[in-house]
């Protein structure tokens, strides 16, 4: 991995190789890849009438201390608590982040206890978390308004109307696991991308939207994929497998367009265009800094997104405690450096089917085939977590009644 001093935040990026260095050093942070974390978004809702619109006012009631400012000035933003963070989404989505754990029990454990608080001081204000990864009930609505998201929205208006269905209606399940050592970072990024689609396909939970069936198994990835390719698609191809990743990473983040502009007006809309490179290279009045290119990686929404750690972004949200059993697929399937090539040998053939996984789910059978062998290859690794008993005996339970869905598929 690339290093380099530390450069002062406010300090204008002289030139291209600035903003490479910079990207190489906090984006593959490596070493042994112990840690794992989760961040979980859910749709909100009235307990008693799951289509009512929820406003910012009553999120902030029942969130008190918890809420982030975004919907409370002065608030606190207090951690959950076992360390979780609380975030409310343009659509009055609620997300709450993970500390990493070392061991995937723990973080289930930590992890249970903090959606336990949150549910509680939701059905407290007569509301309830949604359970699937895209509104059921309600059209796009914007709840949350800042100048970042004043600013995506006019962006994604450019290309139509995805972009207020993904800021508005839909909720995902983020896994966040270690690159690795440097000699692994290359084969876990591959392997984080490769088994996406048909793990996509074994999870989708958002087939209905606003009253309506959707046509998608899901439509949450229906929207992402509608968006801003320059900033959604994914940045490894099996077309590239070897591609080295800060390479095609940094490639990735200064071709994007700027997304936010920020200073000290309330619109911070970017001209149309505008890439960081361009940025760099002189197209805006002033040069950008080390923290203008930290937010703008922000911006980015790839499937995968490298964040020091690897962020894995394409699951829709779980009913209930189902969030477990991506997780510690994920977990399993990247335990190892020979389950790693496992699974990117099996993923392979279909790893750029993401229209075909948003769109069939388990109904497109090359898929429904790799998921039915990736749920397989995990449950093999599964001893590896070291799970307690109990865990381990209802995870394996969880995934064999998914993989009893996936050869249905594969007929």
């Amino acid at each position: 991995m690339v290093t380099s001093p530390e450069l002062d935040r406010t300090t204008p990026l002289r030139g291209v190789d600035d903003a490479v260095r910079h990207i190489a050093r906090i984006c593959f942070k490596t070493g042994p890849p112990t840690r794992t974390g989760v961040e979980l978004e859910w749709t909100v809702h009235d307990a008693a009438d799951p289509a009512r619109p929820v406003d910012r006012e009553r999120l902030r009631a029942a969130l008190g201390p918890h809420s982030p400012t975004t919907i409370h000035d002065s608030s606190p933003a207090a951690p959950l608590r076992h360390g979780s963070t609380v975030t409310v989404e343009p659509g009055g989505q609620l997300e709450i982040s993970t500390a990493p754990r070392t061991s995937v029990a723990a973080l289930v454990d930590a992890t249970n206890a903090d959606i336990a608080q949150v549910t509680d001081l939701l059905r407290a204000a007569g509301l309830a978390l949604g359970r699937t990864g895209i509104d059921p009930w309600r059209p796009p609505r914007p709840v949350v308004d800042t100048p970042r998201y004043h600013a995506m929205r006019c962006v994604f208006d450019r290309r139509g109307p995805a972009g207020r269905t993904m800021m508005y209606s839909t909720a995902g399940l983020q896994v966040c696991l270690d690159a690795g050592e440097p000699d692994q970072v290359a084969a876990r990024w591959a392997a984080a991308h490769a088994v996406g689609p048909p793990l996509l396909a074994a999870f989708a939970t958002a087939d209905r939207h606003a009253g309506r069936r959707t046509g998608w198994a899901s439509a949450r990835m229906a929207a992402w994929l509608a968006i801003d390719p320059a900033r959604t698609r994914p940045v490894w191809s099996p077309q590239q497998p070897d591609a080295d990743p800060v390479a095609a990473w940094t490639a990735y983040a200064l071709a994007a367009p700027l997304l936010c502009l920020r200073d000290d007006a309330a619109d911070w809309t970017p001209p149309p265009g505008v890439t960081f490179g361009d940025w760099i290279t002189g197209a805006l009045p002033r040069p950008p800094t080390t923290d203008d290119l930290d937010y703008h990686l922000s911006t980015l929404f790839p499937v995968v997104r490298p964040r020091g750690y690897l962020e894995i972004r394409y699951l829709d949200a779980q009913p209930g405690p189902d969030w477990r059993q991506p997780t510690a697929v994920l977990a399993a399937l990247l335990a190892d450096p020979a389950t790693v090539r496992q699974a990117v040998a099996t993923a392979t053939p279909v790893a750029d089917r993401w229209h075909e996984a948003a769109r069939h789910g388990l109904g497109d059978p090359p898929l429904a085939r790799a998921a039915a062998d990736l749920l397989d290859l995990a449950l093999a690794a599964l001893p590896r977590l070291d799970l307690p008993d109990d865990l381990h005996d209802e995870t394996t339970r969880g995934l064999r009644r998914r993989l009893a869905a996936t050869e249905r598929g594969s007929r």
